[in-house]
Parts: structure tokens; sequence; C-alpha cells
């Protein structure tokens, strides 16, 4: 996908294996999470659940969270697309779009993820992830307007969200 120009360009596979036009959320303000099942920041599903509530609240259809599973730091998403499907909802009753699980650093990263670093690469210009649940704001227009580290509290991007929202 080297002639995408916008996040909505891309086609990730869902949790059945199948393409996920991302497409279908043009128009849309998506934050973009890389998740994993068993890590230190795993908690952060109950504030990233509690913060799609909180917004979906006042903007039922222009804000969407896409969860991303990665096994890559640490082994720490070990399971099954169903296992983690399973595990997000029934510990945390995440009701956001859970992906299938991909890579983000690497020969074999989804492309959508590529695209994101090179968009916003982080510190110094590092353009790999540092670890899970690194998250990407994109605004309506497909392009990405933040990016933050896995320490960054969920809660703590509403701001940044609802003025996103704001920009038509």
């Amino acid at each position: 996908m080297a002639s995408a120009t916008t996040f909505f360009d891309f086609k990730p596979k869902d949790k059945k294996g199948n393409e996920y036009s991302l497409a279908e959320l043009k128009g849309k303000v998506v934050l973009v999470v890389n998740t994993a099942s068993k890590c230190g920041f795993t908690p952060q599903f109950e504030g990233l659940e509690k913060l799609y509530k909180d917004v979906k609240t006042s903007h039922p259809d222009d804000f969407v969270i896409l969860g991303f599973p990665c096994n890559q730091f640490g082994g720490q998403d070990p399971g099954s697309n169903d296992e983690i499907q399973e595990f997000c909802q029934l510990n945390y009753g995440v009701s956001f779009p859970v992906l299938g699980k991909i890579d983000v650093n690497g020969d074999n990263a989804d492309p959508v993820f590529d695209w994101l670093k090179k968009e916003k690469p982080g510190l110094m210009g590092l353009k790999r992830i540092k670890w899970n649940f690194e998250k990407f704001l994109i605004g309506r227009d497909g392009k990405v307007i933040n990016r933050w580290a896995s320490t960054t509290k969920p809660e703590s991007l509403k701001g940044d969200i609802e003025k996103a929202l704001a920009a038509k």
C-alpha cells in the first residue's frame, strides 16, 4: 500500500481473518491502539471502554476505537483471535472493535502500522512501536493527528478527541 495517502486506504484483517475495510470509517475520528491481553498496561482496556462509551454518548456516529492485538512485546498476547476477543469482553466489557492479531514492527508489520509510524514517528523520529498500548488519533480526513506512548492513560485523550470531533 505504498500509494496509501490516508488511514482509510487500508484493509487489515478482522478477528475472522477477513478484510476490514477502513474506508467504512471515512469521516469518523478513530483512536488506534495496539493491544495485549497479558501486559502491565492491559487494564487500559477499562479506560478505553469508558472513553469509548463517554464519547459515543455525545457523538454516536462519529467516533470509534480500533484495537489491534499484537504479540510482539514480551509475548503478551499469545492467544488466538477468539481467545483475545473473549478475554476483552469477559474481563473489560469491550464493545469497540478488536481486529485480528497483527505485527506492528518488523518485516511482517501490517501495512496500516507501517503507514501510521511513517506519518507520526515517535520520540527522536523513531519509526517503531515501543510497546503495547501505543495510541494514534486519526482525524475525519484520515490523517494522523497525534501519537501517544503506552504510559498515556486513555482518559487523558478525551480533550484531543473532542477537538478532532469538532473539526469538520
